[in-house]
């Protein structure tokens, strides 16, 4: 829990960081940028390769897609049963399927289960919430709003293909049955130590929320599902596998994460629920560190 208490410190220290006037409004960008470049594929890079196949390692790259098809089918029902507005439904599409599954997953993940449980994190983000931000979340988003340009399949392929941490998992993959120098893992160590500090202060720099009565419903159904509803919905689906505990816990607890950050980031680009957007993003990430424990402790419990 020391970890865990940590990241807690990191975001605070961006919360307070952002009211001095000598960090510009666009610091948590900048920081994003860094951790998207540098640090993220360092740590993929590094843990990558300490990683033993296994017939199960499926299971954490096809979960966050199941996933995906079954919410976005209650956001359809949900939007007809309660009429939200179409820019409602469409928001609710792009952003609520996806999790925070790197910068908060990957920190959650080894502060609640240890170093060890890194790379089933990464393969659950890498394979599942990344591709489908990439295609998913951006054809939706595309959809919902007429005057955007929808694009093409290589524009979509070569955004996942060029992505400095996929292309880092493509070399890792290829580079496991090799040791690196001893200088380059130093290296390597340095820079995937910087990534939880620097996302989390990011995190905290960027926090916000704001709330619109309208949008009521439609947060706490969004709130519900996410935190709530997608965790339970991994762990019956991985039950039926019987996977290895570690393994159905990180999936589990990477199905718990709240909103994916850049996936708000296009929906609100879209202009769609720009009032929604950031209070389920920015209340999400407050609301997980009351739920994330309350996971821990049950899967610990029972698993």
């Amino acid at each position: 829990m020391e970890n865990f208490a940590l990241v807690l410190v990191y975001l605070m220290i961006g919360a307070l960081l952002r009211r001095l006037p000598q960090f510009p409004q666009d610091t948590g960008l900048v920081l994003n940028q860094y951790v998207l470049f540098v640090a993220l594929p360092a740590l993929v890079l590094q843990k990558i390769p300490l990683l033993e196949f296994s017939s199960q390692l499926w299971l954490p790259a096809i979960t966050p897609w199941l996933l995906l098809i079954i919410v976005a089918g209650l956001v359809i029902l949900a939007g007809k049963i309660w009429q939200f507005e179409k820019t409602t439904v469409g928001a609710l599409l792009v952003v609520l399927p996806l999790g925070n599954t790197s910068f908060l997953g990957f920190p959650m993940v080894e502060a609640f289960f240890g170093e060890k449980a890194l790379p089933f994190a990464m393969i659950y983000d890498q394979a599942g919430s990344f591709v489908a931000l990439a295609t998913y979340s951006t054809l939706l988003a595309a959809w919902y709003n007429p005057t955007a340009i929808t694009p093409t399949a290589g524009q979509m392929l070569k955004r996942v293909l060029t992505f400095p941490s996929f292309v880092a998992l493509a070399l890792a993959l290829a580079l496991k049955s090799w040791s690196y120098p001893p200088f380059f893992s130093l290296i390597l160590d340095s820079l995937a130590a910087t990534l939880v500090p620097v996302i989390m202060i990011a995190v905290g720099f960027q926090f916000r929320l704001q709330l619109d009565n309208k949008d009521t419903k439609p947060l706490i159904f969004a709130l519900g599902v996410k935190l709530f509803l997608m965790p339970l919905l991994a762990l019956g689906l991985l039950s039926l596998f019987q996977p290895e505990p570690l393994l159905l816990k990180v999936v589990v607890f990477e199905a718990a994460m709240p909103p994916m950050v850049s996936a708000g980031a296009i929906a609100i680009g879209a202009g769609l629920a720009l009032r929604l957007v950031p209070a389920l993003v920015g209340l999400g990430l407050l609301l997980s560190f009351i739920s994330l424990p309350l996971w821990y402790a049950l899967l610990q419990l029972y698993v």
